[in-house]
């Protein structure tokens, strides 16, 4: 975890936390954590940034809440499962979670829903006031494959969608529609 010096806080306003969730042995599953690497590399000089923090996170689970902690704002990047088509990009706000089946297991532990719940039901103070999930579609998470190619070619989109939230630039809540999001299992 990086320190911010107090003339980095007064030129950005609180920590920005982008975190790549998912399995690298997992097929699709490792598409957060592709695509948060992709924009650190494509976008180095906001990656740099003293309010930026990055962390790609194999199985969180409950362990989310500490990654969160500290954050003004999160950025989350992880594979899903609709009926959507694979590679279709869904950006979704903390309200917007609901979508995701609660009670459904996710790969990576508990799900992302089910904890971001737990901290606002228990009322952390260290949750970030303003959160967002850029889901990617997944088609298929065998162990042992890589990416599929529309997963691939969705992850230069996703990298360019990262920047356009952490510069404050895309509008927030737009998501796809129609569809009941899983964390993949």
């Amino acid at each position: 975890m990086s320190v911010t010096s107090p003339d980095a806080r007064d030129t950005f306003p609180g920590i920005t936390k982008i975190i790549g969730i998912g399995q690298s042995l997992r097929g699709d599953d490792a598409a957060g954590p592709a695509a948060v690497s992709l924009w650190q590399k494509a976008f180095q000089s906001t990656a740099s940034r003293p309010d930026i923090i990055v962390e790609l996170a194999d199985l969180p689970g409950i362990g989310l809440l500490n990654l969160l902690a500290g954050a003004s704002k999160a950025v989350l990047v992880d594979a899903v499962q609709s009926d959507a088509e694979p590679g279709t990009i869904h950006t979704l706000t903390e309200d917007h979670l609901a979508s995701f089946e609660l009670g459904d297991r996710s790969a990576h532990g508990w799900g992302i829903a089910e904890t971001l719940s737990l901290g606002r039901a228990l009322n952390l103070a260290e949750m970030p006031a303003e959160l967002t999930l850029i889901g990617i579609e997944a088609a298929q998470l065998e162990i042992g494959a890589g990416l599929s190619p529309e997963v691939e070619l969705a992850l230069p989109r996703v990298a360019s969608l990262i920047e356009l939230i952490v510069s404050g630039a895309a509008g927030s809540g737009s998501h796809q529609s129609g569809s009941t999001l899983t964390s993949p299992k």
